[in-house]
């Protein structure tokens, strides 16, 4: 039995490539929407991790402030929770999930706040700004330092600072 010399043809040599070609389109067309759809998946992942750390770190801290208020009998406000804003993110053409690691870990730096009394906090204001503009922090191969533009003590003490990379 002979199998016809079907490659030699003009007709079938362009009908084999165009299906390779769509082949090749397709699975970057799969690829890409793959990608985008799991990156949404991975930051929204991040985002609910991170609201859970902070309930869990607020949750304790208040437990904790709850049990030492008992004790003294005394109604001062305390710290409940910290928001950090990256105010130069798109500047810096950083995607959602870089931002996102940054306010955790200045969150992370300053954690122990939670639960202190918002008069103490606001005393040592300045202990908190060099807290954060004096260090570093690693995220992706990348360097970055911060400088405090502008801060809120509360109930809810909110943080906003510019991000620069270090060379």
């Amino acid at each position: 039995m002979h199998i016809p010399p079907y490659h030699k043809k003009a007709i079938w040599q362009r009908f084999f490539v165009g299906a390779l070609i769509g082949a090749v389109i397709a699975y970057c067309v799969f690829a890409y929407m793959y990608n985008t759809m799991y990156e949404r998946l991975l930051e929204n992942n991040l985002e609910l991790k991170s609201q859970v750390t902070d309930l869990k770190n607020q949750n304790d801290a208040l437990l904790k402030d709850k049990k030492d208020l008992d004790e003294k009998n005394k109604k001062e406000l305390t710290v409940e929770s910290i928001e950090v804003t990256v105010t130069n993110a798109k500047n810096l053409k950083l995607d959602h999930l870089t931002a996102h690691q940054m306010e955790d870990i200045i969150k992370a730096e300053i954690n122990q706040i939670i639960g202190q009394e918002v008069r103490i906090i606001d005393e040592s204001s300045e202990l908190l700004t060099s807290t954060i503009e004096n260090k570093e922090f690693a995220i992706n191969d990348f360097t970055y330092s911060f400088t405090v533009t502008k801060i809120a003590i509360t109930q809810t003490v909110k943080i906003e600072v510019e991000a620069k990379t270090s060379s």
